[in-house]
């Protein structure tokens, strides 16, 4: 367990960022909305592009009432924009962090082992839906790491952490209806 992880009930860490598309991204700006800030793997991971379809799926289809979405990626932004996958997020932010300076500061963490079960377990699952759904897949470039284990985190209004998530395995991921129920202004009851 990583512990510089983030707990929830804090300001979100502040940041003022350029994204990939070369747009000015100041958390500050965010305040009035609910934000989804989502750290993901490199740009070829086939878990985190499915994560980032169903996501932007749910943003297109209005149902993350007056909720922003952010997401990071650990990939240089020459990588992220290779792919027309990555480029038709827009007008969801993707912030290119390969230094992963803001990785740290939300404190993301490198777990190989984590990371080797994600792959053993449910990698060819993965790659085979990824195909299927016309995401894109392929290797690290550069400095990506295979340890990097993605996280959420949910902020309201006024940028506090209300909910976060970070993944135990690379297919774990915060409930899609905690996910809705939050940004509608609903309290999520899992059901068991």
């Amino acid at each position: 367990m990583n512990n510089n992880r983030l707990q929830s009930e804090i300001t979100a860490p502040i940041f003022n960022l350029t994204d990939v598309f070369g747009r000015q991204i100041n958390l500050e700006d965010y305040k009035g909305k609910k934000t989804l800030i989502g750290f993901y793997r490199h740009a070829g991971c086939p878990f985190c592009n499915m994560r980032v379809h169903a996501l932007t799926k749910l943003y297109a289809k209005k149902e993350l009432n007056n909720m922003e979405m952010i997401f990071f990626f650990e990939s240089k932004k020459e990588i992220i924009l290779r792919s027309t996958f990555h480029k038709e997020v827009s007008p969801v932010p993707i912030i290119s962090d390969p230094e992963n300076t803001w990785y740290k500061a939300y404190g993301i963490e490198k777990s190989g082992y984590k990371s080797a079960v994600s792959h053993i377990t449910t990698f060819v699952q993965t790659a085979i839906r990824a195909g299927k759904t016309g995401v894109p897949m392929h290797l690290m470039a550069g400095d990506e790491s295979i340890k990097t284990m993605p996280a959420e985190f949910l902020l309201d209004e006024d940028l506090i952490i209300r909910k976060l998530h970070y993944s135990e395995r690379l297919n774990s991921r915060m409930l899609v209806d905690e996910i809705i129920s939050f940004a509608n202004g609903k309290e999520y009851d899992k059901v068991i």
